[in-house]
């Protein structure tokens, strides 16, 4: 039996990011909002953030898509 790896599609790598940016965007303004004191500060660090690191997440998630190691795939013809 081969076994074929499976792959995420780009719109579940990019939803995923896109979640995952939303609960780390608002742990950072709420630590930038603690430290400074002042939420215009914080929500532009956290505006930043959100941007830079979401491409950064998407594009990884995309190169570790092409490395099958440590993939666990499922036999071919199997639902």
């Amino acid at each position: 039996m081969v076994a074929e790896v499976q792959k995420e599609s780009n719109l579940r790598s990019l939803l995923k990011a896109i979640s995952w940016r939303l609960i780390a965007t608002v742990t950072t303004v709420l630590i930038a909002w603690l430290v400074y004191g002042d939420i215009g500060p914080a929500l532009a660090i956290g505006g930043i953030e959100f941007f830079a690191k979401f491409l950064v997440y998407y594009f990884h998630e995309r190169l570790w898509q092409t490395i099958p190691r440590g993939a666990i795939g499922k036999a071919a013809g199997v639902s």
